[in-house]
């Protein structure tokens, strides 16, 4: 099978051939028909995330081990199947829960594997989905999607919808609360149809570019925009609140400069959840916190069942994932640099099987 790897951080992508794996026990073989392209995925290529102080840290000290095929978000058909493999078969089209954890730690014990102590999650830590095929662990991490999905918008649910589905259950809104949505990416713009259609809360999408604010008002359902590059965030948000502040925000930059900006124009007892994994540091009034009762939330994809819950949601239209470029297998590293560089506006997918 080939596979788009990343042999050293910072270098092309290299196709590479090797041999098939044949699944046993409960594992199963996916014939890869979509993997999305996320941020995550430039991090790994990057070989790092931004700390404190500017300090780069290392996928490596992560558990990150190269050469590495990425893609955590997988959707296909089953290949071939271990022998204790059960309720599913051939050719059925299903999508890959890719957040698997070593399963006795106190977040795997209730279902929180994504949360796991010691991850193994696919595309990760493990070979995943810019391949023609991915071996998954267990037949347990395979939501069947049926004829009612379309592959490459299936293949989004499993990180940029479940992220947003994750960080849009953390927020806890109510339908008179004002939140502000940083960042109108994918995950953004998804974190946008999940807010208004399942919370009812007012929504105020914040981005550096027009024509991503412009797709948020058409696609998300947004009631208001701010772009942060030609106004003050920060006075923005106060007018459109009545200067009440945002009752919550959702960062899904979650760099020093949008967070300093998110932590001035909260509402008293508001809530922060962070998302996104640009990096770098803030500096807190420690004060504030008790004093306004701010919650701080760090808020990372999401459960199995949240992920069965969004295939519902996007069988019935409630959800409508926005797939706006597609890549083939020998174009990841051209994929990856377009969304790097801001050219993705909605979701990029590769498809390994053309």
């Amino acid at each position: 099978m080939k596979s788009a790897r990343i042999i050293k951080p910072k270098e092309y992508l290299e196709i590479q051939q090797s041999e098939t794996p044949k699944p046993k026990g409960s594992q199963v073989l996916v014939k890869v028909h979509s993997s999305g392209v996320c941020h995550s995925d430039i991090h790994l290529w990057d070989g790092g995330y931004e700390g404190l102080g500017g300090q780069i840290l290392k996928t490596t000290d992560r558990g990150v081990k190269y050469p590495l095929t990425p893609g955590h978000e997988i959707a296909g058909t089953i290949e071939s199947l271990g022998e204790q493999a059960e309720g599913i078969k051939k050719s059925e089209k299903v999508l890959v829960y890719p957040w698997i954890g070593e399963g006795s730690c106190p977040a795997c014990r209730i279902g929180e594997e994504n949360l796991c102590d010691k991850p193994r999650s696919l595309g990760v830590y493990v070979d995943g989905g810019y391949s023609e095929y991915v071996l998954v662990p267990s037949y347990k991490y395979l939501v069947k999607i049926g004829d009612d999905l379309d592959m490459n918008a299936a293949a989004t649910l499993s990180c940029s919808a479940l992220t947003a589905y994750g960080a849009v259950k953390n927020a806890n809104l109510k339908p008179d609360n004002n939140v502000v949505i940083v960042g109108a990416g994918g995950l953004g713009l998804m974190a946008m149809q999940l807010a208004k259609a399942v919370t009812g809360a007012r929504i105020i999408a914040m981005d550096l570019d027009d024509n991503k604010l412009k797709t948020a008002k058409q696609d998300g359902g947004v009631d208001d925009v701010v772009n942060s590059k030609n106004e003050d965030p920060v006075k923005a948000v106060m007018e459109l609140t009545n200067n009440l502040g945002a009752d919550a925000v959702i960062d899904f930059v979650n760099a020093s400069k949008t967070v300093e900006a998110d932590m001035q124009f909260l509402r008293r007892r508001a809530k922060v959840v962070l998302v996104g994994l640009f990096g770098g540091e803030l500096k807190l009034s420690l004060v504030s916190m008790p004093t306004r009762a701010y919650r701080l939330i760090g808020s990372y994809t999401g459960t199995l069942n949240d992920l069965t819950e969004l295939v519902s949601l996007a069988k019935r239209e409630i959800i409508k994932p926005l797939v706006s470029n597609r890549f083939k297998l020998d174009q990841a590293t051209d994929a990856l640099t377009m969304l790097k560089e801001g050219k993705i506006l909605g979701r990029g997918v590769i498809n390994p099987i053309q």
